[in-house]
């Protein structure tokens, strides 16, 4: 079994769910050598997740965005943590549910998605800057 490690910088983005498979993806160039295997990705922050959704229609990602903001709202007198401002809590909240890590199973050189599945970054502050993944294939 071989093993494969980098860390993918994705650029700074706004507030809301971007596709950011390609970008993933594009890093692991050893990811076309493995037969059978399994590619993850954590991300190194805890205002900002990585999950998996749809990939073809943008407005089930504005309809995501809608609904943490709805849920989970900045600034909400409940919650006693709020050093780097209102989006300070509600971020590491959103970032608990949807997640810091996604395992997708390879097979001949390609990720296993679904047809209509996409890798997703939750950036869940205002202003939270560029973001780092650890992408790790292991296979044969």
């Amino acid at each position: 079994m071989s093993w494969f490690q980098t860390v993918v910088s994705l650029r700074a983005r706004p507030r809301g769910f971007h596709l950011v498979t390609d970008e993933l993806v594009g890093h692991a160039s050893y990811l076309r050598q493995v037969r059978i295997g399994l590619w993850h990705g954590f991300i190194q922050h805890t205002s900002a997740s990585l999950s998996i959704n749809e990939n073809a229609d943008p407005s089930v990602r504005t309809d995501l965005e809608r609904w943490t903001r709805e849920s989970i709202p900045d600034g909400a007198r409940y919650f006693a943590h709020d050093a780097e401002g209102d989006d300070d809590m509600p971020a590491h909240v959103k970032a608990s549910l949807f997640g810091a890590g996604v395992l997708i199973p390879i097979r001949d050189g390609h990720l296993q998605l679904g047809t209509w599945q996409g890798i997703y970054l939750g950036e869940h502050r205002d202003l939270g800057g560029s973001r780092n993944v650890i992408v790790t294939v292991m296979g044969e």
